[in-house]
């Protein structure tokens, strides 16, 4: 049987932790920081743990994923 493939792009953006959650990036940071809000902007550093209904969908691409 053949090794199952990695979605690549799920291998760059998600990380997951000793417990098997799926840790990412927060969302809506990458530009137009001048409209957002100081709190917005605040709370979207560092990284956030996913909801369970958002780690099913990450981990069918992650197969070896523990």
């Amino acid at each position: 049987m053949p090794k199952m493939k990695t979605k690549s792009s799920v291998k760059k953006r998600f990380k997951t932790t000793a417990s098997g959650k799926i840790r990412a990036a927060g969302a809506g940071k990458q530009h137009g920081m001048i409209k957002r809000t100081n709190k917005q902007i605040r709370n979207q550093r560092g990284t956030m743990i996913l909801s369970p209904g958002d780690t099913g969908l990450v981990k069918i691409h992650m197969p070896y994923a523990r």
